[in-house]
């Protein structure tokens, strides 16, 4: 690992972070497949009246292990696939929030058809509360980083992640399994939609947030994937 990574030396905060993009190291070791068939992104948006939920389909990808150690990572997800959870498709809703989702408003889908995560370092999860944003607080206040976190988590994660054009470094706690040429990992944690571009009523520019004209700019991120 000491190879492939550059760690910090005094080690990670426990704040979920973003920044910008990082060199992607070397990986060393054993390369497995994703499974396409298991794993996926869950996502879920908010507003002050409501929340919007459903996942992205992993397509394709690797991971790189060396003994017990994760060296690399790399995972393509479908935007065009996107699901919504919240609804029934036979609702007359669900093709309008979805051809929303995909448009320039947001994803912009029809030039960026795909998303990539692309590990650049793995550091060990340390003791201690994570550190939550504070939000604005309505009937549907995000979740916060704590709250959405994989349950006893075992490393921090960074990693580039691209959406629409747009690459930034992102940093979460994880819970991450080798065993017998399996790799499981599970995530949840906050990113800023506006990072990447996705600024539509973007909360910053709301004149008066108790009129609820507004979409909250953080968005739960979720990480269930399985490599073998």
């Amino acid at each position: 690992m000491a190879a492939a990574f550059m760690v910090v030396a005094c080690g990670p905060s426990n704040t979920v972070e973003v920044g910008e993009a990082q060199e992607v190291g070397q990986a060393e070791g054993v390369t497995l497949e994703i499974d396409a068939e298991t794993s996926k992104i869950d996502w879920r948006g908010y507003k002050p009246t409501g929340q919007h939920f459903g996942y992205i389909p992993v397509t394709e990808g690797q991971v790189t292990v060396e003994g017990d150690a994760l060296t690399g990572a790399k995972f393509v997800f479908d935007i065009t696939a996107l699901k919504i959870q919240d609804m029934e498709e036979s609702n007359e809703n669900y093709p309008k929030l979805w051809g929303h989702l995909q448009s320039a408003d947001f994803f912009d889908a029809t030039n960026f058809p795909q998303a990539v995560f692309e590990l650049t370092s793995v550091e060990p999860y340390a003791a201690g509360a994570i550190e939550d944003k504070e939000e604005f607080e309505t009937a549907n206040t995000p979740k916060t980083d704590s709250q959405i976190a994989a349950e006893n988590p075992t490393h921090w994660i960074a990693g580039n992640l691209t959406m629409r054009g747009t690459t930034k470094n992102i940093k979460f706690p994880a819970y991450v399994s080798i065993s017998n040429g399996t790799v499981a990992a599970k995530a949840g944690f906050n990113i800023d939609r506006t990072e990447w571009g996705l600024a539509y009523n973007d909360e910053s520019n709301a004149v008066d947030k108790a009129k609820d004209q507004f979409i909250y700019n953080t968005v739960s991120v979720g990480f269930d994937i399985k490599a073998n």
